[in-house]
């Protein structure tokens, strides 16, 4: 029987709301369940749902924005000097050429994502998974860009709730601890530590994220329906042949949730043919938060800065003209031609 996970934190401590590591009964069938916490203790690869770790490290490297031209086209990354390179290829076997950057996120380009690799670096990736909250090591691979490197579900969501809130911090359970006779024992409750925001990728990256949402051809359009009256921001991620399907989504700020879900089986076998985060992960994601804020568990979904939404709208409806090709501005600071 098809498992999976969910987890869900409070974007403020990292708080963990509600978790589920699997299911025992589905439609009255037994599974064969252990206490296995697939949350916790399940090593997967995230898919595409790394690659915004990929773009915030982007941005915080100085050279990107949202608007900048990126290459979609044919790319290749080493597999060794005995192997024969390993060419890129994309979801829908299409190259669009020059993009901006907010349309390879929202349209999850593999190829965009390997080439912002070699500009940046593998290590920057890594760093950046690290700032999240990201405590297992990944591997010096470049298609660590494109989730090739596993970690469990519970990191993957901290790295999302540190990106809605700004806030970093690992996740806990226990609150304080209270003894019968109504004395607290003494308990640590993990440290906060503000996200820099002063060169503004935080928000770049937080725009983008509410851009895969908003812009129809982004992978989690659906989200954006009279039926789904939550604003919110995402990523799916499918990982290879079909074998895992992922959503992790936030809502904004200090006073938002963040949910990250995992479908797949235990014995990695594949889902299925076109099984992917979008169609899998993400309706479980659409249900609980509907659920969540139709009951007020945790009061009102916030609204995301007024100034943040009007800009994706003005992108929409073709006000904000695309940047400058990355190699070009380059050629323009190596030259001082501007």
């Amino acid at each position: 029987m098809v498992q999976g996970s969910v987890v869900v934190l409070r974007n403020r401590d990292g708080s963990v709301l509600a978790e589920t590591g699997g299911r025992q009964v589905y439609q009255g069938r037994q599974t064969s369940y252990s206490d296995f916490n697939r949350v916790r203790r399940s090593m997967r690869q995230p898919g595409s749902a790394m690659k915004p770790i990929v773009y915030l490290a982007a941005f915080r490297h100085g050279d990107f924005t949202l608007e900048t031209l990126v290459p979609d086209e044919p790319i290749s990354v080493p597999m060794g000097s005995m192997t024969a390179p390993k060419w890129i290829s994309n979801y829908d076997g299409r190259f669009k050429g020059l993009i901006p950057v907010r349309e390879a996120l929202a349209e999850s380009r593999n190829a965009v994502a390997i080439w912002i690799v070699k500009q940046i670096g593998i290590d920057a990736v890594l760093r950046m998974s690290r700032d999240l909250g990201v405590q297992t090591p990944l591997q010096r691979y470049p298609t660590t860009a494109l989730g090739a490197s596993e970690m469990s579900l519970l990191e993957l969501a901290t790295a999302y709730r540190t990106i809605a809130s700004g806030v970093l911090t690992q996740p806990y359970v226990i609150r304080r601890i209270v003894r019968d006779s109504g004395d607290v024992v003494p308990h640590t409750i993990p440290a906060s530590q503000p996200v820099s925001r002063a060169d503004g990728a935080l928000a770049l990256i937080q725009e983008g994220l509410r851009g895969v949402v908003r812009i129809p051809t982004g992978t989690a359009h659906a989200l954006d329906s009279s039926a789904f009256p939550i604003a919110v921001m995402g990523k799916t991620g499918t990982t290879n042949e079909f074998r895992d399907a992922l959503f992790v989504g936030s809502t904004y700020g200090d006073e938002g949730i963040t949910v990250a879900v995992r479908i797949g089986f235990d014995d990695n076998r594949s889902l299925g043919a076109k099984e992917t985060g979008a169609r899998v992960a993400l309706p479980v994601f659409q249900e609980l938060m509907l659920r969540v804020y139709q009951e007020g568990l945790v009061g009102t979904a916030p609204a995301f800065p007024n100034q943040m939404e009007q800009h994706i709208t003005r992108y929409l409806q073709g006000e904000i003209p695309p940047a400058l090709p990355l190699d070009q501005v380059l050629v323009g600071f190596a030259t001082g031609v501007p």
